[in-house]
């Protein structure tokens, strides 16, 4: 019988660890329990606005090396991300009404510090010492056991409030002070701490599926890997050594002698189907509000923005679109409340019309794990205690938050654990690689 993994999820972390086996030459088949592949990475057509939008915003940076690696891997087109030539964030104040842009230089050496006009209004170069204290703190630390960014460094003043509070709340999606330190270094050693060249952000503006989704089924495909839809996993058969069976809602499939699984479902599924399994317990929200209007071409691509509900604003060609992170506090307000608070402040800071245009509020009750020290200690590994399963997913230990680049980096750790347990090395010599 010819050997085959069967990836379970086809979220992007389903999709990495699919087509990362699919380059071993692996027989893969990918199961998912809704019509489409995406998970929360994907983009949908949304009738209250008459356009195609995302299930949520995501701002990638050029020091996301896992993301752009997969993308080269699997096709995806040249122009799937849209940012500007150089390290440039856009930042506007809706209390004082100042706006400045932050340039970090291409370089590891920041001097861009010195340069006023290239940092945080009323902000000193020394100011910016404070993250090194948190990379310190990190460095050698196991996960959970770095402490918080509160207890590591001074969360209060001008540069925090407008640049490190921002900052890590969108990249942690949980408040900076309770955050663990250790989550918080890896993304400034990743990204700001490699130099400018590593900051450039870029965005999807065709879509998530555009960008991710699509090339990687098309990769998939060529490579013969089979696809099913309307999968949904209910249940595990055991044996004290494998995995033998997965029991989905239509009928089984049986995992044979040489077979092998990955899940990469979400932490809460997992640990139904899988008891015992350290999970993250703890999560946080996003709200997304998405408004039917073509932005002015003034408008930057990304806004930083402090002083009000709007945390990033993105300029899409057909909509305004806003990320509001650690939204656990909007999960009961009103939704066209909501919609009306928040175009008031993208009117303000665009100089456009105050009229609500069509509006959609997307409410994702939990987003990601919440990144305290507690929920960074009970991340598990990719192996399992079955040689024949992995875990992938971004809640996984990968060193990062719950981050588009976590989750990719996850199936790459998924496709190696299966490597190192033997299985891999079984499957080739069946004859499928």
């Amino acid at each position: 019988m010819t050997a085959t993994v069967h990836v379970v999820g086809a979220g992007l972390a389903g999709l990495s660890a699919a087509v990362s086996l699919a380059e071993t030459g692996a027989h893969v088949v990918l199961h998912e329990a809704a019509k489409q592949a995406g998970g929360r990475c994907r983009s949908y057509y949304d009738p209250a606005l008459g356009l195609t939008i995302d299930n949520g915003n995501h701002l990638l940076l050029s020091g996301n090396r896992s993301t752009l690696d997969f993308m080269a891997r699997v096709g995806a087109p040249a122009d799937a991300l849209t940012g500007p030539d150089e390290a440039a964030f856009p930042f506007a104040d809706l209390r004082t009404g100042e706006r400045w842009t932050l340039r970090p230089n291409p370089g590891r050496l920041p001097w861009w510090v010195l340069r006023a006009g290239r940092r945080v209004p009323g902000t000193r170069a020394r100011d910016y010492l404070a993250p090194l204290s948190l990379m310190m703190a990190a460095s050698g630390s196991a996960p959970g056991k770095s402490g918080t960014i509160g207890e590591k460094m001074s969360c209060e003043g001008p540069l925090y409030e407008r640049l490190w509070h921002p900052v890590l709340l969108a990249a942690l999606n949980t408040e900076p002070r309770e955050s663990d330190v250790g989550l918080a270094a890896t993304i400034l050693r990743e990204t700001l701490g490699a130099g400018g060249r590593a900051c450039r952000p870029m965005v999807a503006v065709e879509g998530l599926s555009v960008a991710f989704v699509e090339p990687a089924l098309r990769f998939l495909a060529e490579r013969g890997a089979e696809i099913r839809y309307g999968r949904r996993l209910r249940g595990l058969t055991l044996a004290p050594s494998r995995i033998e069976r997965l029991d989905f809602t239509d009928e089984p499939t049986v995992i044979g002698p040489n077979d092998s699984v990955v899940l990469a479902l979400p932490p809460w599924v997992t640990e139904g189907l899988l008891p015992g399994t350290p999970t993250p317990k703890t999560f946080r929200s996003i709200v997304n509000a998405h408004f039917a209007i073509r932005p002015p071409e003034t408008a930057p691509l990304l806004l930083g923005v402090v002083g009000g509900l709007t945390e990033w604003l993105f300029a899409y060609p057909d909509r305004f679109s806003v990320t509001i992170s650690g939204a656990d506090r909007l999960l009961d307000a009103p939704r066209e409340e909501l919609a009306r608070q928040i175009w008031l402040e993208i009117a303000e800071l665009n100089g456009v019309a105050r009229e609500l245009p069509s509006w959609q509020i997307v409410k994702e009750k939990r987003a990601t794990f919440a990144a305290t020290p507690a929920e960074a200690a009970r991340r598990p590994g990719a192996a399992t205690r079955f040689p024949n399963l992995v875990l992938a997913g971004d809640w996984t230990e990968t060193g990062l938050p719950s981050t588009i680049e976590g989750a990719i980096r996850s199936g790459t750790m998924a496709a190696q654990a299966l490597s190192r347990s033997g299985m891999c090395g079984r499957a080739q010599a069946q004859g499928v690689a």
